[in-house]
């Protein structure tokens, strides 16, 4: 290979590490860490080894979407557990509540019942219908 084609392939390569790493501007200063990063987990990434911190990148980036989905899930499940509570289910019972009928002195009533761990809670809903 003559020397103008190496010197040709050599710029040509050069080039194209530039290019690919254009997403970042290229700089000698050590990057300025984020204010709302901790002094501890901006000392202990300052301490890593440049591999040590493309693992690091990596599994933050995992971190952050995992963490990021499951926020979502969250959301949707709470809006889904809105959906589902009765229309006329007062905000102070539970969803999981269930309605169940007592009988006081010969007279029905309709109750909210649900657990709080070993009791039974029940609140007054409403008297029975007769023609129910």
């Amino acid at each position: 290979m003559r020397a103008v084609d190496s010197d040709l392939t050599n710029k040509t390569m050069l080039l194209a590490f530039v290019l690919v790493n254009t997403d970042r501007p290229m700089s000698y200063e050590p990057p300025t860490p984020p204010a709302e990063l901790p002094s501890d987990i901006v000392d202990t990434l300052n301490g890593c080894s440049p591999d040590q911190l493309q693992h690091v990148a990596r599994y933050a980036e995992e971190l952050a979407e995992h963490k990021a989905r499951e926020a979502r899930l969250e959301e949707e499940s709470e809006e889904e557990e809105i959906e589902e509570r009765p229309d006329d289910l007062p905000d102070d019972v539970p969803a999981k509540a269930t309605i169940t009928i007592k009988e006081i002195n010969d007279n029905r009533y309709y109750y909210w019942q649900w657990r709080e761990g070993d009791t039974v809670t029940s609140k007054y809903k409403g008297p029975v219908n007769p023609d129910e």
